[in-house]
């Protein structure tokens, strides 16, 4: 069985994976990622570069004894993905980008990076949890699943926000698109604030093997708004594609 190893995004953590983890855990091994300075590693020192992301997980992969694996990253988490895809393919079987794109810029955000960083300082971690979080809901924090993605999210120190943020800000991948050769599923939510239709189509025309999942009535947290859905398009691929 080839275990999935699942990395979550920008200010959020391995236990945001809490509805996926009891049913795709019937059919794979799923592995957790909690980046430094987020999540259950909120206290190891923060990383500000996409590619810092990268290798550090690969490292950590390689001290579980993790070789052959699925990928599914998220929202930041995609980015650091497709770093990984470029450094460590020879081990990466099946990809699956989520809610996600190929520039850190994020165009069309619900705000610019430059913006989200003033406005952290000023607020503060938890404050600034607490506000982006509920964008990533249709319903914002009136989603019944905001209120536990934004105790995950206050897990996150005002320097693991910052640095996560320089991080995205500096990246793209764009040009390296045309080399991914994994099978790859492009999974969107049709709501989703933080990352539009555009940067989903690039990744849909420039990976040669991709497919796309588009759920509708969910924003940048699918797979919290409406998991049986996200679970089964995961499944169906990584088992059928």
């Amino acid at each position: 069985m080839i275990p999935l190893v699942l990395v979550h995004g920008f200010m959020g953590g391995s236990a945001q994976w809490e509805k996926q983890i009891k049913d795709l855990s019937k059919d794979f091994e799923i592995i957790l990622i909690d980046l430094p300075g987020f999540g259950a590693n909120n206290h190891l020192p923060v990383i500000n570069e996409i590619i810092g992301f990268s290798d550090w997980i690969i490292s950590e992969l390689r001290r579980r004894n993790i070789k052959k694996y699925h990928l599914l990253g998220h929202s930041m988490g995609g980015m650091i993905v497709q770093e990984m895809v470029r450094s460590d393919y020879i081990n990466i079987d099946k990809l699956i980008l989520y809610g996600t794109g190929s520039v850190g810029v994020l165009p069309g955000r619900f705000e610019t990076i430059t913006q989200s960083k003033i406005r952290a300082q000023e607020d503060g971690a938890s404050s600034t949890a607490f506000r982006i979080s509920s964008t990533w809901f249709l319903d914002y924090d009136k989603s019944p699943a905001h209120e536990a993605c934004a105790r995950i999210a206050k897990y996150s120190s005002i320097e693991a926000i910052l640095a996560g943020l320089d991080a995205m800000s500096e990246w793209s991948g764009e040009k390296y698109l045309k080399h991914i050769e994994n099978k790859t599923l492009i999974l969107w939510g049709d709501g989703d604030r933080t990352y539009l239709w555009p940067q989903i189509e690039i990744l849909w025309e420039r990976i040669k093997s991709s497919n796309l999942s588009v759920i509708a009535g969910c924003a940048h947290a699918a797979h919290l708004e409406k998991p049986e859905i996200f679970n089964k398009i995961v499944k169906d691929f990584l088992k059928n594609s």
